[in-house]
């Protein structure tokens, strides 16, 4: 499987030098607005900023490259996950067909049930990083009064990677448990989450292997 956000120089989108080459904070902004709003259902829908599937291609699929989470036939799904995608879609458009004929007009379904979603979608990009090595390469972030509004997700996010089947009301006391055990590998970040978001997005644009070892860098270089 290969990421395009951030994947490696050559996964880059035509554009990209137009946003980091030449220093464009406009255009940095803009990109960066879209993927705060409108992000998470071009990735849901388009897998936008999602990653390639080739090795499922032959297997799984017929169009290796293209991964909507709402086509089963996609490539991002082996055989056996596809009824329950099915399912899904049908029990979502079930919904919307029955909140309609209940009276329910489209824009009050959008601006109840959509604009939280893109409340959501913010807030997964914002805090998103997967799997024991990987977890903690992830940090946590202290959000103030944020914490609690959203379940600890962001101070308790190395605990969260590393046993995601903890519910959240249980976080804060596993993590201060797991701090001192992992000592110098528990990783947090005080940097102010509005400086990080900007930070990242001036200089995580892609990845590439500084010493052909499997380590991979951020980089910002062109």
């Amino acid at each position: 499987m290969r990421c395009s956000s951030p994947g490696s120089k050559s996964d880059l989108p035509w554009n990209s030098p137009y946003v980091y080459k030449y220093n464009n904070p406009v255009a940095r902004l803009l990109l960066l607005s879209m993927q705060l709003t409108v992000g998470w259902p071009m990735y849901l829908v388009f897998n936008t900023w999602g990653c390639w599937y080739p090795r499922f291609a032959t297997e799984y699929s017929t169009s290796p490259l293209f991964a909507s989470h709402f086509d089963p036939s996609r490539a991002i799904y082996m055989r056996r996950q596809r009824v329950f995608i099915a399912i899904s879609d049908i029990g979502m458009l079930a919904v919307s067909l029955a909140l309609l004929a209940e009276g329910y007009e489209f824009w009050w379904v959008v601006r109840v049930y959509g604009m939280p979603l893109l409340v959501v979608n913010a807030w997964l990009v914002v805090g998103a990083r997967n799997q024991s090595r990987i977890s903690l390469l992830t940090m946590d972030r202290d959000y103030g009064f944020l914490n609690r509004v959203f379940h600890d997700i962001t101070d308790t996010h190395v605990t969260h990677h590393l046993f995601p089947t903890i519910p959240h009301y249980h976080m804060v006391e596993a993590t201060k448990v797991i701090h001192p055990v992992l000592g110098e590998y528990y990783q947090f970040d005080p940097t102010p989450v509005v400086e990080a978001i900007w930070r990242e997005a001036k200089e995580c644009i892609y990845i590439q292997s500084k010493d052909h070892k499997g380590v991979f860098w951020y980089s910002n270089k062109f």
